[in-house]
């Protein structure tokens, strides 16, 4: 699971750095699907996703890479108001091996593949 989420990490770091900054992507012509992930304002050290959850909100994560800490947060788009909704330092979480994995876990695979050699 560590690989996993470590690889989920590091493909939404490449994807934000790829696209188009944070301003442009909440221009009226972008769609739903244009903002669901975006960069941040072109900085290497916080990315940014969005996500119009459709109820007139907004959720909004941003991932600190050097300190593996993410936070989440909803801003209502008829008020602005913006409400932290969560914050996580993942780094523990990174070194899990597996968690809440169907059958076979990873380390059963990892076993079936050395009998095999």
């Amino acid at each position: 699971m560590r690989g996993w989420i470590g690889g989920m990490i590091l493909g939404l770091a490449a994807l934000a750095i790829g696209i188009v900054g944070f301003a442009d992507a909440q221009s009226p012509r972008a769609s739903s699907h244009d903002r669901a992930i975006q960069g941040a304002a072109g900085s290497p050290d916080l990315l940014a996703l969005s996500h119009d959850s459709g109820d007139g909100r907004q959720q909004i994560t941003l991932i600190d890479p050097r300190q593996r800490v993410m936070a989440v947060y909803h801003v209502d788009r008829a008020s602005g108001a913006l409400q932290l909704k969560s914050v996580r330092n993942v780094q523990w979480d990174l070194m899990i091996e597996d968690y809440n994995s169907a059958s076979p876990a990873p380390r059963d695979i990892r076993a079936l593949k050395e009998q095999q050699r």
